[in-house]
């Protein structure tokens, strides 16, 4: 991994400061042991005018792989994928971040003992990442740095540049630049927006991160338009950890509105904060919903399809009237983490016998599927493409035949609501696509059609007039065997052109 930072100076004030603010010797070419490999620190170019301090990392992914055993949970998903050959020692990441505080803690903190009147000065910066991950792209990346006073150019880098046509990879090669910014603001942007463009850490966040995390961004992260999408991804997404980061830099916020201490502000909204209920999170609403839905259908034996990681599963587990619950999912990764959520291995014989995890693709057709009351598909088939939908329509409409068929999605409409997605975005970056409420009722009006079911659409979480509910569902009903609608068609030419004809239509 490799970062160099450039600045510019004058006889008066000499470019060559920069190395008494990092506390390393231009002259020297010095060498720093981590936890993970080791870091150098060399000058490229050191003289009045110009001086350019490069910090290498030197990964050693042998000790990356045995100090990683066993916290997968908490680190980079990718850290685990290979032994020895990964980008992991290759790209910018949080092994870069805890670098630089290693290395230049003191330049972080502001602290220059040889010329104590250097750390407050703005200087003009420049600091170069020639990889550096980036889960959101090049726009991600401007959102981030822009508003802390950088100009920034972010380059996609090419997945490979004899073959063009493969498109970029999700690297961009980083050049910020600055006239505004002290040594120390830019040491902490970088300290904390590295890992978030990475989306990833190499250990275990814990609640000391949160402490880490208020004193990197102090003076600039309460007010950062993006906040909220750095504080999640900073602490790997752990809510309880964002919440608490989160309520802590509104804090931070209003007292500086009020000029005031953070200790006045917090003893003041400590009691009314007891009162205040918290908003019940969306994919608690949903789970509520469809435990309701199936509830009032009659359904006992039933399907969760697509289970993914068993949230579903589990809370069916907790109603006695849910005698027979089946989980399948194409992922054995993610079985594998339901069982472990279930806690299969240490439940009751009563108890296990009423929950089934299965593996299968909802693109085939499965025996295993048939005889059930009720199927669920939450939040399933904004993850499947388009051309492949009238399989799955098939494989559960025409082939399982349950009596009750729950399917939610996310409704497109909503998400300008989401202030920290990005216009033009969906909510996850492996949705296919988003329906409008518009488009949404079309396909399950069509599918009820083709198959012979009843539809009706329930709105889940808060209905909003302008832009309807964040989650839509549909409650498909079997209709009577002597209804002359009912029907039991096969997949054919006709539905894949329909289907076909809506995704020309929603892009």
């Amino acid at each position: 991994m490799f970062l160099t930072i450039s600045t510019t100076g004058t006889p008066e004030r000499p470019a060559t400061d920069l190395g008494f603010l990092l506390h390393k010797h231009p002259d020297k070419s010095q060498a720093f042991s981590t936890s993970y490999g080791r870091a150098h620190v060399v000058y490229p170019e050191a003289d009045a005018e110009r001086c350019t301090a490069a910090l290498l990392l030197e990964v050693d992914a042998v000790a990356l792989v045995r100090r990683g055993k066993g916290k997968g949970r908490g680190g980079a998903p990718d850290a685990a994928l290979a032994q020895y050959v990964n980008d992991r020692p290759y790209a910018a990441s949080s092994l870069l971040a805890v670098a630089l505080s290693a290395v230049f803690s003191s330049a972080m903190r502001g602290v220059c003992t040889a010329k104590p009147e250097l750390p407050a000065q703005a200087r003009p910066l420049r600091v170069e990442v020639p990889a550096l991950p980036a889960r959101g792209g090049p726009d991600l990346v401007r959102s981030l740095f822009e508003p802390l006073g950088w100009t920034v150019s972010a380059e996609p880098v090419a997945l490979d540049t004899e073959f063009p046509q493969w498109g970029d990879s999700r690297y961009v090669s980083l050049v910020l630049e600055s006239q505004t910014l002290t040594l120390a603001e830019a040491l902490r942007h970088l300290y904390v927006l590295l890992p978030v463009l990475d989306d990833a850490k190499h250990y275990w966040v814990s609640s000391d991160e949160v402490d880490k995390l208020l004193r990197a961004g102090e003076g600039w992260l309460p007010d950062h338009p993006q906040q909220k999408l750095i504080t999640s991804r900073y602490l790997s997404r752990r809510w309880s950890l964002t919440r608490e980061a989160m309520e802590r830099l509104e804090l931070v916020r209003l007292a500086e509105a009020d000029d005031s201490e953070v200790e006045e502000i917090d003893n003041a909204v400590a009691a009314e904060a007891e009162t205040e209920e918290r908003p019940t999170p969306l994919a608690v609403l949903r789970r509520e919903a469809i435990v309701t839905a199936l509830t009032e259908s009659g359904a006992a034996r039933v399907l969760d399809l697509g289970c993914g990681q068993g949230q579903l599963v589990q809370a069916l587990l907790k109603d006695p009237r849910f005698t027979e619950i089946v989980g399948v999912d194409v992922s054995m990764r993610a079985l594998t983490i339901a069982s472990r959520r279930l806690k299969l291995d240490r439940m009751g014989e009563r108890q296990a016998s009423r929950v089934q995890l299965l593996q299968g693709s909802l693109a085939y057709t499965d025996t295993r599927l048939k005889g059930y009351d009720a199927a669920v598909l939450s939040e399933v088939v904004e993850h499947v493409d388009l051309p492949r939908l009238p399989a799955l329509e098939y494989t559960v409409f025409g082939s399982a035949r349950p009596r009750t068929v729950l399917v939610t999605t996310p409704n497109v409409e909503y998400n300008v609501r989401w202030e920290s997605l990005p216009a033009g975005h969906v909510r996850h970056g492996d949705h296919r696509f988003e329906w409008t409420r518009e488009e949404f009722r079309g396909w399950a009006s069509d599918v009820a059609e083709r198959y012979g079911y009843d539809v009706e659409f329930v709105p889940v979480g808060l209905d909003d007039p302008e832009v309807g509910p964040p989650t839509q569902m549909a409650v498909f009903q079997m209709q009577p065997p002597n209804s002359t609608k009912s029907a039991r068609p096969t997949p054919s030419t006709n539905s894949a052109k329909s289907t076909n004809e809506k995704e020309a239509k929603a892009a």
